[in-house]
């Protein structure tokens, strides 16, 4: 099957490599002008500890250039809040039969669904370490858990054929159930996305820290409760402890989360990077607003994950980091 990766950073970038040097013909797309020049030039780069390997790709091109007119199988991996604009080039050339493949973080598939319909949509879960360390350049830092899935559930070919290709990177498997793994990430997520209001290491952030991100979580998960979601485990993280009200199973599950996290050479998130490295907006807005606008229509409260979200945008605006932060959403979520 032929590629073509729309958002050719972490994500796509990583993925596009592997599917690249397993003899897939792949096209990328990405918005920065520069790592686009420099994939033309030196091919796709990726980085693993001291080992360095680059594949060329079929085409490099941003959104203003000229490119293919027609597409079948798009790999979508920009930041959510991009999700639009990346529409915007993806619909035209999409072939009558061809898909679009969501490898975003947070709950885009209705949004694609309902601009090229949900019978060219799939769904697709991706817990990858992985970082733009320079234009063209990323360094992976370790497999993680691919799920890819139909969004009513039900099996396909093509589903089958992505998750063949994508084994070429690694552990790349099909699931019945791609929105439990979805809102599950959410949850983790939010664990996440609270690291990056201090500047240290996520996993030592989680682990002194453990009510504030038991309770982050818990809100999210009452809310796939009652939109009936079954969530589900990946790596390190499983969700269910979360969910219930088990303070044992609470401490024993972030054990084995912290543990984990430590054993990752990529120990700061991509949000607290898009905030002390890159100084851009992050996801975290787009990714949170379907869970915050659900929450308000079902009565649920979700007043730690509304201050979470308010200080990611104060951060952004350009307050500074502290774990003080953290400490404080203690108030909120009780």
């Amino acid at each position: 099957m032929n590629y073509v990766i729309v958002g050719a950073g972490a994500i796509g970038g990583t993925l596009g490599h592997h599917l690249a040097r397993a003899g897939h013909e792949v096209t990328v797309v990405d918005a920065d002008a520069e790592h686009v020049r420099s994939i033309r030039e030196r091919g796709l780069v990726v980085r693993r500890g001291d080992e360095r390997a680059a594949v060329p790709v079929a085409a490099a091109l941003t959104p203003d250039e000229d490119g293919p007119e027609r597409v079948e199988c798009v790999l979508l991996a920009v930041k959510a809040q991009a999700t639009g604009r990346a529409l915007d080039w993806i619909a035209p050339r999409l072939a009558a039969d061809g898909f679009v493949v969501s490898l975003q973080n947070g709950l885009n598939e209705q949004a694609i669904a309902d601009r090229i319909g949900a019978e060219r949509t799939v769904g697709a879960f991706v817990n990858l370490f992985a970082d733009v360390v320079a234009p063209g350049e990323i360094r992976d830092g370790g497999l993680g858990a691919l799920v890819v899935g139909e969004l009513d559930g039900r099996d396909s070919e093509r589903v089958r054929r992505v998750v063949s290709d994508l084994q070429a990177w690694g552990p790349a498997r099909a699931t019945a159930n791609v929105s439990g793994y979805l809102w599950s990430k959410l949850g983790f997520g939010a664990m996440l996305v609270a690291t990056a209001l201090a500047d240290a290491p996520m996993a030592e952030l989680i682990d002194r820290n453990r009510a504030v991100m038991h309770g982050l979580a818990a809100e999210v998960y009452a809310v796939a409760a009652a939109e009936g979601v079954a969530l589900e485990p990946f790596d390190a993280f499983d969700p269910a402890p979360y969910a219930g009200a088990d303070a044992a199973a609470k401490e024993a599950a972030t054990d084995a989360l912290v543990a984990w996290l430590r054993t990752q050479a990529k120990d700061r998130s991509g949000i607290w990077r898009d905030l002390a490295v890159r100084h851009r907006p992050t996801e975290v807005p787009t990714h949170y607003r379907p869970v915050l606008d659900r929450a308000a229509q079902l009565g649920i409260a979700v007043p730690g994950l509304q201050r979470l979200v308010a200080q990611i945008g104060e951060l952004e605006a350009g307050a500074p980091m502290s774990e003080e932060r953290i400490a404080g959403l203690a108030g909120a979520l009780r």
